[in-house]
């Protein structure tokens, strides 16, 4: 998730809003809410963290949220 990529959509508990996620840390942060945690979240709960610590790139971080957001079945098509 950097500067020139776009936020990732995803859909809140009211269906008439979407957050956008562009960071790593926004990203951790929107997953800790989320109730449906299969393989994807916690990929992307991990890949969040090592971002967070400048141990991976940041577009690896929207790669796995975007995983984890479509697993969970909430991501805003554009």
């Amino acid at each position: 998730m950097t500067g020139s990529s776009p936020p990732v959509p995803v859909g809140t508990e009211s269906p008439s809003m979407t957050n956008h996620v562009n960071n790593a840390d926004a990203a951790a942060k929107e997953l800790l809410k989320w109730t449906k945690r299969g393989p994807q979240w916690n990929l992307a709960v991990h890949v969040c963290v090592a971002v967070l610590a400048d141990e991976m790139e940041p577009e690896e971080a929207r790669k796995a949220f975007l995983a984890a957001a479509k697993e969970q079945g909430i991501l805003v098509p554009p």
